[in-house]
């Protein structure tokens, strides 16, 4: 029992180190990092998709110092001349 509460100690400062070493990702809705990335001049912005039984699309760039992320079950309409990376997979630290 007690080698169980040690892997989930390990466990928890592992994601708390991955948040420290990532700054702070703020989850928005679609239609708000639509309108971020609409703001921010050469916008760039990665892309992946994941998804078990249903697949969603995950967005993530970075405005003002902050990293924004969101994921839609539907393609957002990602302005034109935005700079997309696409990525084999994001990964958002959970708290």
């Amino acid at each position: 029992m007690a080698a169980g509460a040690g892997v989930a100690a390990a466990a928890a400062a592992a994601v708390a180190n991955a948040v420290k070493a990532s700054g702070a990702i703020v989850q928005v809705e679609p239609e708000d990092f639509l309108k971020i990335i609409a703001r921010a001049k050469d916008s760039l912005v990665v892309t992946a998709e994941g998804g078990f039984f249903k697949t969603k699309y995950q967005y993530l760039t970075s405005y003002k110092g902050l990293d924004f992320y969101c994921e839609s079950t539907e393609l957002l309409q990602i302005p034109a001349g935005t700079e997309l990376i696409p990525a084999g997979k994001i990964w958002i630290p959970s708290m």
